[in-house]
């Protein structure tokens, strides 16, 4: 794909098999726990955004990502996260053993009650 992707569409339709249909279906879980979060391009990777930035997925050479951008989030579910391997605010995974859709459920959950909290304190 020449120049950066515009819109989810356009970011996964750059993307190989079978990384694309993992992280499709990463972007239809996201969407299922967070219907009214505005699709949107940041830092060149697909991103979700309500009451401030949620979560955001990409693809590596080695491994796919998805980003929950709060490290205490992250940390409130390291027990359920050991599987994986993560960072500061993402955790990486492979097409072949994606992050449970229950978890992902409850992470970007996590995420919607967390922004809430946050956008309620700067009132």
């Amino acid at each position: 794909m020449a120049g950066r992707p515009a819109t989810h569409d356009e970011f996964l339709a750059g993307i190989d098999e079978p990384a694309r249909s993992a992280l499709q279906k990463l972007r239809e879980q996201i969407r299922a726990a967070a219907p009214d979060a505005e699709e949107y391009i940041g830092y060149g990777v697909p991103a979700f955004r309500q009451n401030g930035a949620l979560v955001s997925y990409a693809a590596a050479e080695s491994h796919l990502s998805f980003y929950i951008q709060s490290p205490q989030t992250l940390e409130a579910f390291a027990d359920r996260l050991t599987a994986f391997k993560t960072s500061k605010g993402s955790i990486s995974f492979q097409p072949d053993k994606p992050i449970p859709a229950a978890l992902v459920r409850q992470l970007v959950k996590a995420r919607l009650a967390e922004n809430a909290a946050l956008r309620g304190k700067k009132k």
